[in-house]
């Protein structure tokens, strides 16, 4: 006779992969901004800049495709918000990671809760419900 063994990931593991992911997210989203920032500033070094009267940018990256069409062109200010993109999406990324753990442990009253709060920052997102 065997026996199966089912290995569920522990607490440990989970908050280990976790961890890992948040922390490999912000420092990745850091170094894209990072360089977004060296390629604004080589292509837009002649610029001069008058801060006398004020006019507010027009948003050309409003929508994430705009920002993958910057990113083709190796727009500065494209990959800048696609590195805050990707910042935003790294603690999303974790409450689905979570979702899935939770799933794996059969723990459905935690897997509810992750999905309420997957909607709500979801639903935050597309409504634009924090402006």
């Amino acid at each position: 006779m065997s026996k199966e063994i089912k290995h569920y990931l522990a607490d440990k593991d989970v908050q280990l992969i976790l961890g890992t992911l948040l922390r490999v997210g912000v420092l990745v989203a850091t170094g894209i901004v990072l360089i977004g920032g060296i390629i604004f500033l080589i292509t837009h070094a002649d610029q001069k800049v008058s801060f006398q009267n004020f006019k507010p940018e027009e948003t050309k990256f409003s929508s994430i495709a705009s920002i993958f069409v910057g990113l083709r062109r190796f727009d500065g200010l494209a990959t800048i918000q696609f590195g805050v993109l990707l910042l935003i999406f790294t603690p999303i990324a974790r409450v689905v990671f979570s979702i899935f753990s939770f799933l794996l442990e059969k723990d459905y009253m935690y897997v509810l809760i992750g999905l309420i709060v997957l909607c709500v920052i979801i639903t935050s997102l597309y409504l634009d419900v924090a402006h």
